[in-house]
């Protein structure tokens, strides 16, 4: 597993961006503060705070049951193998708000901690898929 990044989901997306490019320093990966959605690189590049706005989250993710109004903040890991990952985990008792499906031309689950904190895992395609 690797960490990719740490979404905040926002209300005032351009105060957030504005922040965390002009006052931290973080490197956008498109500098857009116009929303709904922005990366912005650490430095040194290993991982990456993501901004997205809660009107975003709650029209693009509908199947995590309309919680994105207490959710503030979820946290993004990479994996090789979504669907032997997502197995393992139920095996282990993590119960899936929603399984492994394709989103945004990568394959991703959802599930959320026992204090309700949301986990996005992402499976990235093989360079040669696109």
């Amino acid at each position: 597993m690797e960490l990719v990044q740490i979404r905040l989901i926002v209300d005032d997306f351009g105060a957030c961006f504005r922040f965390y490019r002009d006052v931290l320093g973080l490197k956008p990966q498109v500098d857009d503060e116009s929303g709904p959605y922005g990366k912005l690189t650490l430095p040194g590049g290993a991982a990456a705070v993501a901004l997205h706005t809660r009107a975003d989250v709650e029209r693009e993710l509908p199947w995590l049951g309309g919680r994105a109004e207490g959710d503030a903040a979820l946290v993004v890991l990479k994996v090789a193998d979504l669907e032997s990952v997502a197995a393992d985990l139920a095996s282990r008792g993590a119960r899936w708000v929603a399984g492994p499906q394709p989103r945004w031309g990568m394959r991703v689950a959802y599930l959320r901690d026992p204090e309700g904190n949301l986990i996005e895992f992402q499976q990235w395609p093989a360079p040669s898929e696109g």
